[in-house]
């Protein structure tokens, strides 16, 4: 039996670095859209014959935890990614959409709902959701997109990025500690005010 191709990809934004006012994707950033562009190229067939193919550029500002501002329009997470993809030619094989407003991987998910762009695609085991970003990432993705997207086991597939930095030492941490603080949440308003809650205890512990 052939595997699935995911034509509907979400890709996850890493952060953006500003070094005398010019904004640039972090290195991990970027390796995440060359993960989705080598995929959508790797399986360019099957993209040709989808009906909707689709791939969707979520970030804003990831650093805005750590109290960074907000930068420039056009120069967030997702306008970065979609403008390295646009140059790769991506454009030809799919659909390219962003979401620029969000600030972490639950308001990654959240926000691509809000704003309906997986409008019309239902997912499952034979036409999964593709999540984009690096391994030690994945978990996390899964176990917030059940909680927004009702999606799990073979309907989401695993695209990983690879290179850019080494696997974030807190991002065990935020697993677990959204299983704990999630546990039995699944309305969009109450898991964010969880997650902030969450973060401002995890920030306390790491400077107490």
């Amino acid at each position: 039996m052939t595997a699935p191709v995911a034509t509907v990809l979400l890709v996850f934004g890493r952060g953006v670095t500003t070094a005398g006012g010019r904004h640039a994707l972090t290195p991990a950033g970027a390796a995440r859209v060359s993960a989705a562009i080598d995929y959508v190229h790797a399986h360019r067939d099957a993209f040709a014959v989808a009906a909707a193919p689709l791939v969707v550029f979520s970030g804003g500002w990831a650093e805005a935890s750590q109290g960074a501002p907000r930068p420039p329009e056009g120069h967030r997470e997702a306008d970065l990614m979609l403008a390295e993809a646009l140059a790769a030619g991506l454009s030809a094989h799919a659909e390219l959409k962003i979401e620029c407003r969000s600030r972490s991987t639950l308001e990654n998910l959240l926000h691509t709902v809000e704003d309906g762009l997986l409008a019309g695609h239902a997912f499952g085991p034979g036409h999964p959701l593709g999540l984009v970003s690096h391994a030690w990432h994945l978990p996390r993705i899964r176990f917030l997109a059940r909680k927004v997207l009702g999606l799990r086991g073979a309907a989401l597939l695993d695209v990983p990025a690879a290179g850019g930095e080494p696997a974030a030492r807190r991002e065990r941490a935020l697993h677990l500690a959204s299983r704990l603080w999630f546990l039995g949440v699944t309305d969009p308003a109450r898991l964010l005010r969880r997650e902030r809650a969450m973060v401002a205890s995890l920030r306390r512990r790491a400077t107490g």
